[in-house]
């Protein structure tokens, strides 16, 4: 069995009792949600203070995709993997924190944190004086640190129970997701509404996506891809719905109906028309977008400041104050950059000289020879699909990707992940080399491998590894393939 003790975001702490008893309820019903999705037996515990989950089976696929769960979850700030013992006496409990961290703290400087509750002749100043007494002792540890060691040796004596922490997950921080209600955001794939969705999902927001299709079934197809993946990696607790909305006459008829300088403007005016029609439909009371002040001519402040006149709904920008800079960082820290940096773009509204200083009025006017009437018919073309089955269609060409659950003893597995996600659940297997290539690493290093065997791309849930796959496999070859683990069966508790 495995046990992980959940430590909630700081910011949920501080909340009222029933403010922190609503959020600690739902990142429960979340975490249930994501571990019964991943066909894992396990059991999720409310405390005070924290969520305890115990895994009912012991392997290591299993542990990677609870790891994975808890380091993308929002509302976790950081979840600690432990071994639990029977307590008995202290030097026994020494004993089992020693077995533990002997070999971390060889050589280094080190602490001892260990907390106590429950009746014992001894404090938990006590324990960790008696603990690090024996490291120094015991283990080649260099010497004590209380300020900045290190290494931290974690351990909590709880009444008759000894818990030993073997291992520290970061988590996503943020608040649990559907705590704070639901938005569309305006996502076209790029670095922008890329980050302003997944700011949105960790902030707890349950985020719907809403594309503008100007023109090219390549930027559709990329968008669903990237609007699934941030779905599956950190809100896949909860439904959402991708929704397309053909633009091409729309620019069309600003093409040929407006002042040019206008052009950026409209177009702008017109998305935001239509978003709300979208966001009336679904019943949603706030839109996104990944607008920066200032980054192009249209996102001035007096140019914003005329877009949003044409809506009624809370228009949230969560990147406004952002440098670019920043906003590419996120976009690699989150797994994105590779979706985002090749992103097919079709950019049919280019103003000439376009106004950086908004003005309603001279705006509405060249807004009368536009005909309203296309923009009504994009909003009755509309698409509107479930997130899950976005990438589902033909057109995606990802089910003629093959998956793989037993390779062969010459496939050559790749593990694209994060080498974060690596370092906390690494993946070995018997019988197969294992390499890692992180997945925004891949197109650079790929030609590097020899050309003859098959290999297997590896990520937690596949998603990754089928795009990049297929996208490899572009040019005819069959040379890439999904390995995808299969979980043992559940036993009981």
């Amino acid at each position: 069995m495995m046990k992980f003790v959940i430590k909630l975001f700081p910011e949920i702490t501080i909340k009222s009792t029933s403010v922190r008893k609503q959020m600690t309820k739902i990142l429960r019903a979340n975490l249930q949600t994501l571990i019964r999705k991943q066909g894992i037996s396990a059991d999720v515990q409310n405390r005070w203070d924290s969520l305890i989950v115990l895994v009912n089976h012991d392997d290591e696929a299993t542990h990677r995709k609870v790891v994975q769960i808890l380091s993308h979850t929002p509302g976790i700030g950081f979840s600690l993997e432990v071994s639990e013992y029977l307590f008995e006496t202290l030097d026994e409990a020494y004993q089992r924190v020693r077995d533990v961290y002997a070999e971390r703290v060889s050589g280094k400087t080190f602490c001892v944190r260990i907390k106590r509750s429950g009746i014992h002749d001894f404090t938990s100043n006590d324990a960790e004086k008696y603990m690090g007494g024996g490291f120094l002792k015991e283990t080649g540890a260099l010497k004590v640190v209380l300020k900045n060691p290190e290494v931290t040796v974690h351990a909590e004596i709880r009444n008759d129970k000894v818990q030993v922490v073997t291992n520290n997950i970061k988590g996503l921080g943020g608040y649990p997701l559907g705590s704070q209600g639901e938005v569309l955001s305006l996502i076209s794939g790029g670095f922008d509404s890329v980050v302003a969705s997944y700011l949105m999902t960790r902030r707890g927001l349950k985020t719907h996506f809403c594309f503008f299709n100007l023109g090219g079934s390549a930027h559709e197809i990329g968008v669903k891809q990237v609007a699934h993946y941030l779905w599956s990696t950190y809100g896949e607790s909860h439904r959402v719905k991708f929704v397309t909305v053909p633009f091409e006459d729309v620019v069309t008829e600003i093409l040929t109906k407006v002042e040019t300088s206008q052009m950026g403007v409209v177009l702008k005016r017109m998305m935001l028309r239509a978003a709300s029609g979208v966001a009336d439909n679904l019943r949603l009371p706030a839109i996104v977008t990944g607008e920066a002040v200032a980054q192009v001519a249209s996102q001035t402040i007096t140019n914003l400041a005329v877009i949003d006149r044409v809506c009624d709904h809370m228009v949230l920008r969560p990147l406004a104050a952002m440098d670019k800079q920043d906003i590419i960082n996120i976009t690699r820290r989150i797994g994105a950059e590779t979706f985002a940096a090749r992103m097919p773009e079709y950019c049919g509204v280019i103003s000439i000289n376009p106004t950086t200083v908004g003005d309603r009025a001279r705006v509405e006017e060249a807004e009368k020879a536009f005909d309203m009437g296309v923009l009504e018919t994009a909003l009755q073309k509309a698409s509107y699909q479930r997130i899950d089955e976005v990438l589902n269609g033909s057109e995606s060409g990802l089910e003629n990707v093959e998956i793989v659950n037993t390779p062969r003893v010459s496939d050559i597995i790749v593990d694209i992940r994060h080498p974060n996600e690596i370092e906390e659940a690494p993946l070995t297997l018997t019988n197969n080399t294992v390499i890692e290539i992180p997945f925004f690493e891949l197109e650079g290093r790929i030609n590097t491998l020899p050309e003859a065997g098959r290999y297997l791309l590896y990520c937690q849930k596949g998603t990754m590894s089928k795009i990049h796959a297929h996208h490899l496999n572009s040019d005819g070859s069959s040379r890439f393939a999904v390995f995808m683990e299969q979980i043992k069966p559940k036993t009981s508790a």
